[in-house]
């Protein structure tokens, strides 16, 4: 069957998230280097992200974290900046080719709002948070199914992540295409 429809994840696939992760890093009074380190780690094990943190503050949680830095004015800032060089490019050669085109990834409601502004090349935008369900669970990429309006077989998950993209993915029944990019990008 042809690939009719192409969901990309975001963050490290579209999105270069190092400026939000230096700002975790500065905000728990880490080295920026320190962190990416064990970022990578952490990923390239096929663990969640947010165990990084746990690493140096055993506890952490997250979303109350999150919410405290926006109380403060240091919450999550996506802008075209963040996007990777060839990020907007390839999405409207996608789009020019006529394929369904759209995002999907572990993100808050405030990072798929700010995504959105951006006015990518795509159909639709979608994060975990607006679908209450985060990869790798099969719900959520039956969500992406559900978002493409595609069969599974018509459809490419492409992500940056070995196992919350690429092996949950086909797991759910996609195709799917790992990208190498962001800290962990040559720990395969």
């Amino acid at each position: 069957m042809p690939v009719k429809a192409v969901v990309l994840d975001i963050g490290e696939t579209v999105l270069d998230d190092t400026r939000e992760w230096h700002a975790w890093a500065d905000w728990i009074g880490v080295s920026r280097h320190t962190f990416s380190t064990v970022l990578g780690a952490v990923t390239a094990t096929g663990r969640d992200n947010a165990e990084t943190f746990q690493y140096f503050r055993p506890g952490f949680d997250v979303a109350a974290e999150r919410l405290l830095r926006e109380e403060v004015g240091h919450g999550e800032q996506i802008d075209e900046s963040d996007l990777y060089p060839d990020a907007r490019p390839a999405l409207a050669e996608l789009q020019r080719s006529g394929i369904w085109l759209g995002l999907a990834g572990n993100q808050s409601a405030k990072a798929g709002d700010q995504i959105r502004r951006l006015n990518l090349p795509v159909d639709a935008v979608a994060t975990s948070a607006d679908w209450e369900v985060a990869k790798p669970d099969p719900a959520f990429f039956q969500r992406v199914v559900e978002l493409a309006g595609v069969p599974r077989s018509e459809l490419l998950y492409v992500g940056d992540h070995r196992d919350n993209d690429v092996i949950a993915g086909h797991i759910a029944g996609l195709c799917t295409a790992l990208i190498r990019r962001g800290p962990w990008s040559s720990t395969l």
